[in-house]
């Protein structure tokens, strides 16, 4: 029975497992539950068959578990495709391996896949924790393939750990030169995530009357980095999207995205140091075109897109980490231009009916104001000295939802009052629309950028007024001023609803110096391996190399490249060498054996450097078979000092080795060289 053929060891079964636990668990929050289960079901049998508990599958009964497992996944995945569902087709095919993991050749193929299982891993997270996560369940292999080939051998785990530590050790000067050097050029072409699931915590819909409670997440959102003074809390509003249709339930974009063919994306948005009006956004993964803005913002990076009305957008998805820096603008000084008939059209759409108490409110606050910028005043006023309340937890507001909440309930969030607003401006015959994005952010460490999470999503609204344009008007400002000049944690503070149902987050125990203190420690380590390991692409490596003597071009780096790559090479095989020689310097018997291949190959016998020593001893005897005794002793002792040095407890007799070399030399000499088997075969 050959190697691949033996029964796979327990031990490496074990270690096999514990790879395929922790390279799974980056995906945890992806997978279906229920394949969760049955890959947790299906290692578990491969293990109770390992012990002998249960007995693995037929070919029937596999063939017959595979196909049920893929109707199952392609009933849950109805035929959406997208990367997602791609990788966990991939996890469900590794779970179905275990089944058929019988035989050590059945480790090699199942090793390979879970090496690119973790490849796959860092398409959804590419943070410093789950890269080490990664790197310690591939480690875990490793152990497992050194336990396969030595099953026998003591502490074979520890020693595996300790030889891949030692091998990192070595090669990461060389990783670290690569990775700083080498080009990095950008696909010519990329292909989106497709992601079933937003990632954001907005949406490009709203429909607050049906809330009866507002899911709080402390994720992150996005991180800014300002060149200069960072803006006030108060003036910190991210727009993302503009709502501007109504139907009496739910505000949405009445001119959705146009649809683009997906194309390559500049990941990389901007090189060098910020300049005093300028900010940086390192934006996390959406799944979404639109991007995050202060207002009167210009592009700076390429990657970006300008839209109407101060937005930005993506030319696709933002599905992995990117970057990408803007620039504040002067206030306009030119006249503000008029709205053109459809915009004027677009922005004051309502339902022909619904709402009745609203619209008499309107128009009430209408007749008793001399202009627009008066009217809006007075429904502000409303909301400051009337029994108005910013809650987390409204209550639900079926039928008409706007008359509920401006006259019965009188409890609502951000979306609540901005979609109110909105409604009673239209009805004023104001053009007005809803601005969804985030508003605030916390100060990260060191003071070095903002940090805004899910919880700071905010929508607010704008009002079109003649002599300004448009014109930001937060109801919210009027109810809780708190959420605009301090953030969501002070609005609530009364009710305790901040993060009521998000346990994990470090963000709800605010009271916690110590705590705060290692998150954004932790968030900013993150911060820095995103920026400069994950983000480190064509102009950021071209900005590296600018500060550098010579200021290389990309042609220039490829040439230092090589060079060093070259030189590393050079060096490692002159420590390998010297090594060798140190260690052979070092050892009597390998002298010897030194001496013996030099004497053999004086005589016309070339030595193979992975022969062994009693196949090169036979060898040699077919040419000199006079010198057949001691070829074979000298051999036997070779073998008896390297591979049973134990034996008997004593050392080695280089005396008695010399005398054999000795007598070899002497027998050769005197005897006649006949061919060898090999010579006559050639002949």
């Amino acid at each position: 029975m050959s190697h691949h053929e033996q029964p796979l060891p327990s031990r490496a079964l074990l270690w096999l497992i514990v790879g395929f636990v922790i390279l799974v668990a980056p995906q945890w929050d992806r997978l279906p539950l229920w394949l969760i289960g049955v890959c947790i079901l299906l290692a578990t049998w491969r293990a109770l068959a390992q012990k002998g508990r249960l007995r693995l599958p037929g070919k029937l009964l596999r063939i017959g578990i595979m196909l049920a497992m893929t109707a199952l996944y392609l009933f849950t995945v109805s035929g959406r495709f997208s990367v997602e569902t791609a990788s966990s087709f991939f996890v469900l095919a590794v779970g179905l391996k275990w089944l058929e993991t019988r035989y050590s050749r059945d480790f090699y193929v199942l090793f390979f896949i879970l090496v690119y299982l973790a490849a796959v891993n860092f398409l959804f997270r590419q943070g410093i924790g789950w890269t080490l996560l990664n790197l310690v369940g591939v480690v875990s292999l490793f152990i497992g393939l050194q336990v396969l080939n030595a099953p026998q051998l003591k502490g074979a785990s520890l020693a595996g750990w300790r030889r891949i530590g030692t091998m990192l050790i070595k090669t990461l000067p060389i990783v670290v030169l690569l990775f700083v050097f080498f080009p990095r050029m950008g696909p010519l072409w990329s292909v989106p995530m497709v992601s079933n699931q937003g990632k954001t915590g907005i949406s490009d819909t709203m429909a607050p009357g049906s809330i009866s409670s507002l899911a709080q997440s402390g994720d992150r959102a996005f991180r800014a980095t300002f060149g200069g003074e960072v803006p006030p809390h108060r003036e910190r509003y991210w727009r993302g999207l503009i709502l501007d249709q109504f139907d009496g339930t739910t505000w949405q974009q009445s001119q959705p995205l146009p649809f683009e063919r997906p194309g390559r994306v500049n990941l990389d948005g901007g090189i060098g140091a910020l300049a005093a009006d300028e900010y940086e956004i390192l934006l996390d993964a959406t799944n979404q075109r639109w991007a995050f803005a202060l207002g009167n913002s210009n592009a700076v990076s390429d990657n970006l897109k300008p839209m109407a009305g101060e937005l930005f957008r993506f030319r696709r998805p933002a599905d992995t980490t990117l970057r990408y820096r803007l620039a504040l603008g002067s206030e306009p000084t030119q006249a503000v231009e008029a709205l053109s008939t459809e915009a004027r059209r677009r922005y004051l759409q309502l339902p022909g009916q619904g709402n009745p108490r609203a619209r008499a409110l309107a128009e009430r606050l209408k007749q008793s104001s001399s202009n627009d910028r008066e009217f809006i005043n007075s429904f502000l006023n409303k909301l400051r000295t009337e029994a108005y309340f910013y809650t987390l937890r409204p209550p639900t507001m079926p039928g008409d939802g706007i008359d509920s909440l401006l006259f019965d309930d009188k409890r609502g969030f951000c979306a609540h009052y901005a979609g109110a607003m909105t409604f009673l401006l239209r009805a004023a015959d104001i053009p007005a629309r809803v601005v969804v994005g985030y508003q605030g952010g916390a100060i990260g460490a060191d003071e070095e950028y903002l940090i805004i999470r899910q919880y700071d999503a905010h929508a607010w609204v704008e009002a079109w007024l003649p002599d300004a344009g448009w014109v930001r008007v937060d109801p919210t400002a009027a109810i809780a001023p708190q959420r605009v000049e301090s953030g969501l944690r002070d609005a609530v503070a009364e009710e305790g609803s901040f993060l009521e149902n998000d346990w994990t987050s470090p963000q709800r125990y605010g009271d916690m110096a110590a705590l705060q203190w290692v998150s954004l420690k932790l968030d900013k380590l993150n911060y820095q391996w995103t920026r400069w390991v994950v983000g480190y692409q064509g102009q950021s490596q071209m900005d590296l190399m600018s500060r550098l003597p010579g200021n290389l071009s990309l042609r220039e780096l490829g040439y230092v490249t090589a060079g060093l790559m070259s030189l590393a090479l050079l060096l490692a095989g002159l420590i390998t060498l010297t090594r060798q020689y140190r260690e052979r310097s070092s050892d009597p018997v390998q002298r010897l054996v030194a001496h013996w291949h030099g004497l053999l190959q004086r005589r016309g016998l070339q030595v193979a450097p992975d022969e062994t020593p009693d196949r090169l001893a036979r060898r040699a005897a077919d040419v000199y078979p006079n010198a057949k005794k001691p070829l074979r002793a000298f051999a036997a002792m070779v073998n008896n000092h390297y591979y049973k040095p134990s034996r008997a407890g004593e050392p080695t007799d280089l005396n008695y080795m010399k005398r054999l070399l000795r007598i070899i030399a002497q027998d050769m000499q005197k005897g006649t060289r006949r061919q060898s088997s090999s010579e006559r075969k050639a002949e």
